[in-house]
């Protein structure tokens, strides 16, 4: 069953703006991550843009793999559309003309010899713009938290060398005794750089979690990172199996998390299936909750329609959606009547009963 013609009827008729910042697939639409992207320190849109033609762009190793490949079935699509519609969407290059973001695209248009834009980005160094490329792609791959985790840690190193500068541009362990008081206060501090803070905002993810997928990566056995990698535990119980194990020689610890996985993988599953069933539970109250606030009166109706502005056709959705989630709570209650109501009742009888 669909309900109305789109989202932004339905937008228009709550009372909320219809130029959402939120697209249809539920990502920042393409202005709203713009605002998010540019303006940010040194990060900025130089506007200026160049054709395949114009200029030759350079391939950092690095930057080709900050991120794991596209699955053959992703290439295959995004080739397939390329071929279909042109590259549409410019690849993002720095002001030495390093491709930044945009590779698969690059190497599609390459291999078939078909133009491309490229968009010119000015960042402060590569580390900024690889932490920007990993922000950038974290929704387009919709990789997990794991995966995101994995792949900056390969930034650390820079991270703690931008530390490191940070320190010795303030005198690190030579300060006067006057700067280590705080007597003295510098024009311009140079604040100082946590590796894991950074590492953890470059993808938007949990310090604590940051700090569980660090230790993960460095000290688990490889049954437990192979694991998390087919997504058969989540970090959580992979950082709990590896406490368990860490105890424990290097070579019985493979053995050890193997035979943990197994009973480990069971409880996750439970656990997520318990919060698929309190989130059903929790959308059918909101449901009853926001209902029962509704007052069908002709002058509130006629309320709603005149303040949002109601055009005929959206007249013609309300109507159209009005009947049919009558039809849903009318379900709904011939479920419960028909399906729970004597049960319960039994049930209360025979709680009685034992009193």
């Amino acid at each position: 069953m669909t309900l109305a013609k789109g989202r932004h009827a339905t937008q228009r008729r709550a009372g909320l703006p219809v130029r959402n910042r939120i697209g249809e697939n539920g990502k920042l639409t393409a202005k709203a991550h713009k605002k998010r992207t540019e303006g940010d320190g040194t990060l900025k849109n130089t506007k200026n843009e160049y054709s395949s033609s114009e200029r030759t762009l350079v391939i950092l190793s690095e930057m080709e793999h900050l991120l794991p490949p596209l699955s053959g079935e992703q290439f295959f699509s995004l080739e397939r559309d390329i071929l279909e519609n042109g590259c549409y969407a410019p690849v993002i290059v720095n002001e030495d003309m390093i491709l930044i973001d945009g590779h698969n695209r690059f190497r599609i248009c390459e291999k078939h010899g078909l133009p491309y834009k490229m968009l010119v980005f000015s960042f402060a160094d590569l580390l900024e713009a690889k932490q920007w490329a990993l922000d950038t792609q974290k929704g387009r791959r919709n990789l997990d938290k794991w995966e995101l985790g994995k792949n900056v840690l390969k930034l650390k190193p820079e991270i703690e060398a931008r530390a490191r500068a940070n320190m010795a541009a303030g005198g690190g362990d030579h300060k006067s005794e006057s700067a280590k008081s705080g007597l003295v206060i510098s024009p311009n501090p140079i604040l100082p750089v946590d590796s894991r803070k950074e590492a953890a905002l470059a993808v938007g993810i949990g310090e604590q979690t940051m700090g569980r997928i660090t230790q993960l990566a460095e000290a688990a056995p490889q049954v437990l990172k192979d694991a998390l990698d087919k997504k058969d535990v989540s970090i959580n119980r992979g950082w709990k199996i590896l406490k368990a194990v860490q105890h424990l020689p290097l070579g019985e610890q493979e053995s050890v998390a193997a035979e943990m996985l197994p009973a480990v993988h069971e409880i996750d599953q439970l656990d997520a299936e318990a919060e698929c069933r309190g989130k059903i539970a929790a959308l059918f109250c909101k449901a009853y909750e926001r209902a029962v606030l509704l007052t069908p009166t002709l002058e509130n109706v006629r309320i709603w329609v005149e303040n949002t502005h109601m055009r005929p056709d959206e007249v013609e959705d309300s109507v159209r959606e009005s009947y049919e989630l009558a039809q849903i709570f009318q379900t709904i209650g011939d479920l419960l009547k028909n399906e729970f109501l004597c049960e319960c009742q039994q049930t209360l009888h025979s709680d009685e009963g034992t009193l």
